[in-house]
């Protein structure tokens, strides 16, 4: 695996491989690799020449200070597991690098920013919007790899790609879980004992949701789905939506394999996310 700082020099490495028309795929990340990360690499490595890999703590995408400052950056030790998944180029800029200039630009997402994370998260999809439209400038992959954990960020991903006319395919990778049902997060990490207990609750109240959907009025499901996370006293759920898989808007009723639920939970100062299909 080759390491690069700069755009420049991994547009270089990369030319050649354009020239012989060798598909090139693309896992954007922010570094703290965990099993989900290595997941999207090894589904990119299978179906492409060449894999590259970015890591980049991106701040225009966090709307809390703290939450950037706190973000954990292992680069020692993502570096050593990415070796070990066979990518080919590491991608690691600076902030400078990424960023010679304030970027100003202001992306029209309709109505897919108006809702859960773009509520509570103002300017996020802003942010992931301009970083990822420059990764994509700079590696110009066939194909890029997203995990459906944030399922809202690969629909306006998707949105953008779309918008903008990349030529390159948004894959979407399931959810990896622990054991124990918690969604694989770079926060989990930062859970403390008697959280990570707790953080589970989230996992296995939507599996139950999915059982009672059909039979429970959507808004008495979204009830019952907050109540029962909030009875643990470490979590605190901030959303819980049933929305259109497609357009993200709010579903009134049941519709088969049509609908999304998805959550944001605070377990302290950590912030968790998840959702399931129903």
């Amino acid at each position: 695996m080759i390491v690069f700082e700069t755009k420049a020099a991994l547009a270089k490495a990369l030319f050649p491989y354009r020239e012989r028309n060798m598909p090139t795929g693309f896992v954007p990340t922010m570094g703290a690799l965990h099993s989900g990360h290595v997941s999207l690499v090894e589904q990119c490595r299978k179906e492409n020449c060449v894999t590259v890999v970015s890591i980049f703590v991106n701040p225009t995408q966090f709307n809390d200070r703290n939450d950037f400052a706190g973000y954990p950056r292992t680069l020692e030790e993502d570096t050593e597991k990415l070796n070990n998944t066979g990518c080919d180029f590491l991608f690691v800029p600076s902030a400078d690098e990424m960023y010679p200039e304030k970027d100003t630009r202001l992306f029209d997402f309709g109505a897919l920013d108006k809702v859960m994370e773009g509520v509570f998260r103002p300017g996020h999809f802003q942010g992931v919007a301009q970083i990822v439209s420059r990764l994509l400038d700079v590696v110009q992959p066939q194909n890029a790899y997203f995990g459906e954990k944030d399922f809202q960020q690969l629909a306006i991903v998707r949105h953008l790609v779309r918008e903008l006319h990349y030529p390159v395919t948004i894959v979407g990778c399931p959810i990896v879980r622990e054991p124990d049902g918690l969604a694989m997060s770079s926060r989990n990490v930062r859970l403390t004992p008697a959280q990570r207990k707790s953080a589970p609750e989230i996992a296995r109240t939507l599996f139950e949701s999915k059982k009672k959907i059909t039979g429970t009025p959507v808004d008495e499901l979204k009830k019952w789905v907050i109540d029962r996370i909030n009875s643990r006293s470490e979590l605190k759920t901030e959303y819980f939506e049933i929305v259109d898989r497609n357009t993200l808007q709010p579903a009134g009723e049941y519709r088969e394999n049509a609908l999304q639920g998805c959550i944001a939970v605070h377990a302290g100062a950590v912030r968790l996310i998840d959702n399931i299909a129903y």
